[in-house]
């Protein structure tokens, strides 16, 4: 099993597709890396040999953000317009969706379980 920038890679799997495994990396990328290395698209993982492996996790270094980095930098990104207080900070926030979508309805994904009306409550009257 090869092992590329902290991921295991399946081995039974052709490698254009092992690779978009890796946070950062699909299928263009994937597709590009095979190019410059001419590694041809029809090869398995487990038919790699050890330089190719290499090849292939110099390639990821030198030219891409994967993985950790690359969560890294969404999510210091994002504190960083939550600071900020502009318009998408505030959305992510609170937790609603940024990118223009309704919230009347759906967006339950972002928002979480529906609380729902609780029926028959009475509020304790303070005096």
């Amino acid at each position: 099993m090869a092992r590329i920038a902290g991921v295991n890679i399946p081995t039974a799997k052709r490698v254009v597709v092992g690779l978009q495994y890796i946070h950062g990396i699909g299928e263009k990328r994937a597709n590009d890396i095979m190019a410059a290395l001419n590694i041809p698209l029809e090869r398995r993982v487990s038919q790699l040999t050890d330089a190719e492996v290499l090849q292939i996790r110099e390639q990821i270094d030198r030219e891409y953000l994967v993985e950790g980095d690359l969560r890294r930098e969404t999510s210091i990104n994002i504190k960083r317009l939550m600071d900020l207080g502009c318009y998408r900070g505030l959305r992510h926030r609170k937790n609603l969706p940024v990118h223009g979508q309704r919230t009347h309805t759906n967006a339950r994904t972002r928002k979480g379980k529906s609380k729902g009306a609780v029926a028959g409550k009475k509020v304790a009257a303070k005096g």
